[in-house]
This record gives C-alpha cells, structure tokens and sequence, in this order.
C-alpha cells in the first residue's frame, strides 16, 4: 500500500503558474511509474502526464505538452508538475497516482487548480 498526498494547487489567473508536489508515504517510490491526471467538474479522470521510474521518460497529454513539466525525486519520495502558461480549460481536481503495468493503482486525494479567465 502506498499512500499519496498532493499539494499546491490554489487559483491562478490565465498565463501564471503552479507547482502540484506529490509525496508518498513510502521510501519505495522508485519502484513505480508515477502519473498525474486531472478531473474536471462534470468530465471523467484524463491523462496528464507521466514519468518513468528513473525520471528518464515522460509523456505528456497533448493538451498540456509544452506547457506543463514532470519531474521526480526519488531520494524525497516526491513528484513534481510544474504547470506554466496555465489557461481556464485546465481548471480542475489534479491528482497523482502510482502506476504498475502502465496502469494506476494508487491515488492521492487530488488538489484542486482553478483557473481564472
């Protein structure tokens, strides 16, 4: 069982930034792929990003390529997203989970980004 907690989410206006921080509970984060995925009010859960173990791999969600940047560090047990140039459609409950076999398995509790126009 890993337990995931997610912070810094907040309300931005249209062009500014955030810094989403995803911390385990246990000192084997290395042993997962980590994603984030995003839920906004009234939509399902979509992909945002990804990052492989190492952190030598990401993927990212054709919405937010170029703009938002995953990271981990795996002596803090910690991934980052750095959200940059955010806009009004990326409104929503972010959340982080742990994946094995390219599939979640464990969630955090989310954190909520809004967005003002």
């Amino acid at each position: 069982q890993v337990q995931l907690v997610e912070s810094g989410g907040g309300l931005v206006q249209t062009g500014g930034s955030l810094r989403l921080s995803c911390v385990a509970s246990r000192r084997t984060l290395s042993t997962y792929a980590m994603g984030w995925f995003r839920q906004a009010p009234g939509k399902d859960r979509e992909f945002v990003a990804r990052i492989s173990r190492s952190g030598g791999t990401t993927e990212y969600a054709d919405s937010v390529k170029g703009r938002f940047t995953i990271s981990r560090d795996n002596t803090e047990n910690t991934v980052y997203l750095q959200m940059n140039s955010l806009k009004p459609e990326d409104t929503a409950v972010y959340y982080c989970a742990a994946e094995l076999s390219n599939q979640p398995r464990y969630w955090g509790q989310g954190t909520q980004v809004t967005v003002s126009s």
